[in-house]
């Protein structure tokens, strides 16, 4: 069995580790079904994605079509990578969790979150081996625990940790990209690992894993859409980021309603198999709702920044709302709107 998952897996985030190049935008040769260019026009937008992101869904349900301006793909592993090439330029904009842009404003990057969406934190959860003896959070302390460092993950570890008496110096925080982590993982180098769809139901879904907790009730499943500021000072730019927001919208809404659809599309951009593809949309991926970067939304990622900044796991203290575009607001539901119910489950 764990040979298989390992290969399932860690063939297609081998190519996109390397795509990474050090943290730095990917290399367009190697980002696998990314890379490419879609539209036409004398204006391109470069935006950062992850497999299985944004390309994905747009391309699904046909929002990729009669572009008046360009849009040049790259991939990366995760978002804290992603948000480093937007603050050098490398990219205009790219959609991360929650906690890549709290991460990215302690260290001063030149970022603006520009739009958000709210999805269901069921699959965004801390998982542990099937013959694993432990039951509980509790059961943690003095284990160690595999996580992306500044991904959403991250968060939720730290906050799942402290809803059960616990603090990181109680657990050992392996910073590991998924790629090595899944690897740490099966070959039970560390006791558990926190992580995000689609590779929780992977292992779940190959029986290589069970859930020890998940985000629901601790994360604020909010996720966000980061320019460069550079870029939103381009008034050419600026428009083609408007009318990317609404397609974006727009593609999200046809996955939460085509479940099937969109999960057949997401198995084919990631290599996963169909089944284990449409568990994920029903766990998560097809509860998405677009929303506000509102008052709201800033506290909660605020909290999120206070919690990190108190744990002297980020330098210094952030303000977010220095970080936030709110241009693009207009006509969306608040933040706190809730994720759609999960189709089928």
């Amino acid at each position: 069995m764990k040979s298989r998952v390992v290969g399932a897996l860690l063939l297609p985030l081998a190519v996109l580790a390397a795509a990474c190049g050090g943290n730095s935008a990917a290399d367009s040769s190697l980002t696998g079904s990314g890379g490419r260019t879609d539209g036409s026009g004398s204006v391109t937008l470069d935006v950062g994605d992850q497999k299985g992101g944004s390309q994905a869904v747009l391309d699904a349900a046909g929002e990729l079509k009669d572009l008046h301006y360009k849009i040049k793909w790259s991939t990366f592993t995760s978002g804290p990578p992603l948000l480093e090439a937007v603050n050098a330029k490398a990219v205009d904009l790219g959609g991360v969790g929650n906690t890549p842009p709290v991460f990215a404003a302690a260290s001063h990057s030149k970022i603006s979150v520009v739009a958000a969406s709210h999805t269901s934190s069921a699959a965004d959860a801390i998982v542990v081996p099937q013959g694993s003896p432990l039951k509980s959070l509790k059961d943690l302390k003095g284990k160690s625990v595999a996580v992306a460092q500044g991904s959403s993950s991250n968060y939720t570890l730290v906050a799942a940790l402290r809803s059960a008496g616990l603090s990181p110096s109680d657990v050992t925080f392996d910073y590991l990209q998924p790629a090595d982590a899944l690897a740490a993982f099966t070959q039970h180098k560390v006791d558990a690992w926190a992580i995000w769809d689609p590779y929780t139901s992977q292992v779940v879904a190959d029986e290589h894993a069970r859930v020890l907790a998940t985000g629901q009730g601790i994360a604020n499943g909010l996720s966000f859409e980061v320019a460069s500021p550079s870029a939103l000072a381009d008034k050419a730019k600026a428009a083609a980021i408007g009318d990317y927001l609404q397609r974006l919208r727009k593609a999200q809404l046809w996955a939460d309603e085509h479940p099937e659809q969109w999960a057949k599309a997401w198995a084919e951009d990631t290599g996963l198999s169909y089944p284990v593809a449409l568990d994920a949309v029903r766990r998560s991926q097809g509860t998405t709702v677009t929303v506000a970067v509102d008052q709201a939304a800033v506290a909660s990622e605020q909290r999120i920044a206070d919690t990190f900044s108190q744990l002297k796991l980020i330098p210094g203290t952030v303000d977010f709302s220095k970080f936030v575009d709110t241009r693009y607001n207009t006509g969306l539901p608040p933040s706190t709107t809730p994720p759609r119910a999960a189709s089928g489950s």
